[in-house]
């Protein structure tokens, strides 16, 4: 930053973005911020993509501490630390988001199929149409054209990708269920009252069965007022012959078998028709803890 001394930039005054790329501390650095600015270092026609693309557009994508654009030219990758530079795909669908030039979502989708894993990628399909950025046809559309890399992957992902689904969490517990070979669960089932009013919704719900799966993350543990009205939800459940089986992130991270023979014996015991033993590969996803 030309006039501005180095012990002034070091003394608390500003952000270090890049090397050699400041802002003052009155300004958020931001994921828009670090596009821009690692745009503003890179060449004439580079472009945010990856997971730096995914983020803007709302999406939950895989953690990373770099931003991620795209370059034309294989010459043109190299870039000051913090930024990761990819050699952009052939004839990539490019748009702007404001007046930065990014990846469509679509687009994002499927550099990210190269890179994050099956789970990863539905969840970032999931938050994609959550966000409002795309839809699922769109997604679908976009993976059946496609051949490069990850392509196969990206047109798995975009199988279980659903409308509807309110968090990441909701969807790595139903792609738990699904990988084991349990039947899919429906995505935020609405339980109607009489007049066709909501009584209330239901993150993963097998109707049929009345059982519900509800991921628990406990950022209302401490809230009085919504711990009298899971009472009065769960009273309710209980009365019209409905099981809720609540799962926490525990059950997801560090011990998913538990969960699945939990969500398993429910729906035996509910008349439900399962397979008699999980598929094999789940636990290539989903490890857990011994």
């Amino acid at each position: 930053m030309a006039g501005i001394g180095v012990s002034r930039l070091l003394g608390g005054e500003f952000h270090r973005v890049f090397y050699d790329q400041y802002v003052s501390t009155t300004i958020p650095v931001t994921t828009r911020l670090r596009a821009a600015t690692a745009l503003g270092l890179c060449p004439m026609g580079a472009f945010a993509s990856h997971h730096t693309a995914g983020e803007l557009w709302g999406g939950v994508v895989p953690p990373t501490s770099d931003t991620h654009v795209s370059v034309p030219r294989a010459r043109d990758r190299r870039a000051p630390r913090g930024i990761r530079a990819h050699l952009s795909t052939l004839q990539p669908v490019i748009c702007t988001l404001g007046d930065l030039p990014i990846t469509s979502p679509e687009q994002t989708f499927r550099d990210l199929a190269s890179w994050a894993d099956l789970v990863e990628l539905v969840v970032f399909g999931d938050s994609l149409i959550r966000s409002g950025a795309t839809t699922l046809l769109g997604l679908r559309e976009a993976s059946k054209r496609w051949s490069g890399g990850g392509s196969a992957r990206a047109r798995r992902a975009v199988r279980y990708v659903r409308a509807g689904v309110d968090s990441a969490m909701e969807t790595r517990l139903r792609m738990l269920l699904v990988l084991a070979g349990l039947p899919e669960p429906t995505v935020n089932h609405v339980l109607e009252r009489g007049d066709g009013g909501w009584r209330y919704r239901f993150d993963l719900c097998y109707p049929d069965l009345k059982l519900i799966v509800e991921y628990d993350g406990r950022q209302h543990a401490e809230n009085d007022a919504q711990w009298r009205k899971d009472l009065i939800r769960r009273e309710w459940l209980d009365r019209n012959g409905w099981r809720i089986i609540v799962v926490t992130a525990t059950g997801v991270y560090a011990h998913p078998l538990d969960t699945l023979e939990r969500v398993r014996d429910a729906l035996r015991e509910r008349g439900g028709r399962i397979p008699s033993r999980f598929r094999p590969d789940w636990p290539r996803h989903f490890p857990g803890r011994s």
